[in-house]
């Protein structure tokens, strides 16, 4: 394989807040960029298609699959394997050419003329990487800038989407709504003829369906696994076998735990993994102990130490240390080069490491965290809540939420938690919260000042939080006695932050950086109408918030 320079700035912790240029800063290389480039266009091709298809009344249920799962792969932190991808790329143009059949007995477009409709990959992988160096974020150079920054504020906040919209798929919710918007979004890439307006308007209905898919989500997970209850876990290990599972796919999670009952193996979660041990469906497995380390970009300290095989679900994976290549194990849309890949459902091989690997020698004592505080869990306290408002008891929320990272800025918020009033309570959810998960924030009147809400896929119970009491109060979201401060990584933050701007909230404190694919002029339009903001210190934000 070739070598070839790249052009990446979808996460925030790209180089030097520009893009990454040689290397990702996540640790793909530039031939995975370039076949994850050549991935996205197929699918713009495939989503033309699509979008003609629906016009005549042709869904295919395959395409849409497809559709979500690849882009999937292409997020931050999913797939580095380079071999996985021309399958990918191969299959897309296959689909596509056969919806095309369909189309076209049906009467519709035949012709596409040059361009990703029409795309027919290389024979080999060093020509797909070649052809993917000629079909990057800055391929075009003919595009306005802003223009530019608007179509990737979309492209990343539908690359969101659809990792939502694969969650709550293996689930068995969906709406054909979502992959509509989705191939629509793709397809009006190929469209010189859109401008600012168009592409503002798609950028705030990319946040609507992201509403609608964290929806869905949402009644996939409280459906297989009842509404989450709040719950002590433990941090620290019982003697015996242990299999980690990290990520956020709960389904692989239950299948894990029903295949390792009654074998002596203890499984604990990482990362975003945390907030399962709230449901009723998967808290009933006796052997669903605890979790184990913190956020993902701490695996390669945490992981050396664990004493058992370490399973990756979803994204979040980074470089594995040698210590440990050879115990952790990917499924799903995750990949890297050399390690174990379990497809479907089948985990005999991450079970048999488990049974090899020495397990804890001994009972570790340690701190517990309260997980469970979904939307369920508070609206059923609400008027508790809302009579503590009333009474001054609590003085204001702060929702200090979204991905972490490795850069040292991010210390603002575990600094801000700790220096939030003892007469205002935290909601927190995703991994930003392991700054500061484990601090004693005390309660008020019974109510804990840390409510953990859950993972970054539960935001939608944030969102019905805010929405239900606003009801209460009777006034608008923006008039609450609630600041968001915020903290974004990668496309599924882009997907949350564009559903809080269709919603209309203001205020917004965004932080460590803000995103390098953000033109300054669309910056300033986004502070103009919605007063976004960056964070500055905490000790500044909150004498701004509270006065």
């Amino acid at each position: 394989m070739t070598t070839n320079r790249m052009f990446c700035y979808q996460c925030e912790q790209t180089a030097n807040g520009k893009g990454c240029t040689k290397a990702g800063v996540c640790g793909k290389d530039a031939n995975v960029a370039a076949l994850q480039d050549l991935l996205i266009y197929a699918l713009r091709g495939l989503s033309e298609v699509a979008v003609e298809g629906r016009r005549l009344g042709i869904v295919d249920d395959g395409v849409n699959a497809f559709t979500i799962r690849a882009l999937f792969t292409t997020g931050t932190n999913v797939n580095f394997d380079a071999g996985r991808f021309p399958e990918l790329i191969n299959r897309c143009v296959e689909l596509r050419e056969r919806l095309k059949e369909k189309v076209k007995a049906a009467g519709g477009k035949a012709e596409y003329g040059d361009g990703p409709a029409t795309y027919q990959p290389a024979k080999g992988i060093d020509g797909l990487i070649e052809q993917g160096t000629k079909v990057g974020l800055l391929s075009d150079t003919s595009l306005n800038p802003d223009v530019r920054s608007l179509q990737h504020i979309t492209l990343f906040g539908i690359k969101g989407v659809a990792a939502y919209a694969d969650h709550a798929r293996t689930l068995g919710h969906e709406d054909d709504n979502v992959y509509a918007f989705i191939h629509e979004g793709l397809a009006a890439m190929q469209d010189k003829g859109l401008g600012l307006n168009d592409w503002i308007g798609l950028a705030m209905k990319c946040g609507e369906i992201n509403i609608r898919v964290m929806e869905l989500l949402d009644a996939g997970n409280t459906t297989t696994y009842g509404h989450s209850v709040p719950t002590k876990v433990p941090l620290g290990a019982k003697k015996g076998k242990a299999i980690l599972v990290s990520g956020h796919d709960l389904k692989d999670l239950e299948e894990l735990l029903k295949q390792t009952e009654g074998k002596g193996i203890y499984v604990y979660t990482h990362g975003e993994m945390l907030p399962a041990h709230g449901y009723p469906g998967l808290k009933k497995y006796k052997h669903f102990y605890g979790h184990y380390g913190t956020a993902w970009q701490n695996q390669t300290k945490e992981f050396p130490a664990f004493p058992g095989p370490i399973l990756m679900t979803t994204n979040c994976i980074q470089r594995p240390r040698e210590s440990y290549r050879n115990s952790i194990f990917t499924t799903g849309p995750v990949g890297w080069p050399g390690v174990t890949h379990i497809e479907g459902y089948d985990f005999g091989p991450v079970i048999q490491k488990a049974l090899e690997m020495p397990g804890f020698d001994r009972d570790v004592e340690g701190k517990s965290v309260m997980v469970g505080f979904a939307r369920n869990a508070v609206l059923g306290v609400a008027p508790t809540i809302i009579e503590a408002v009333k009474a001054g008891k609590v003085r204001r929320f702060f929702l200090v939420a979204g991905c972490d990272g490795a850069k040292p800025g991010r210390n603002y918020y575990s600094e801000f938690v700790e220096k939030v009033p003892k007469d205002c309570i935290v909601l927190t959810l995703a991994c930003g919260k392991f700054r500061f998960f484990d601090k004693e924030l005390g309660d008020i009147g019974g109510i804990p000042r840390l409510l953990d809400v859950g993972q970054c896929n539960d935001a939608y119970s944030a969102v019905k939080i805010a929405m239900a009491l606003a009801d209460a109060f009777k006034v608008g979201v923006n008039d609450l006695p609630l600041s968001m401060v915020l903290s974004w990584y990668e496309q599924k933050a882009v997907a949350i932050l564009l559903s809080l701007l269709y919603l209309g909230v203001r205020d917004i404190r965004l932080g460590p950086s803000m995103p390098a694919f953000i033109s300054p002029a669309v910056l300033d339009y986004l502070a103009k109408k919605f007063n976004i903001m960056p964070i500055t210190t905490p000790d500044q934000d909150l004498k701004a918030i509270l006065g």
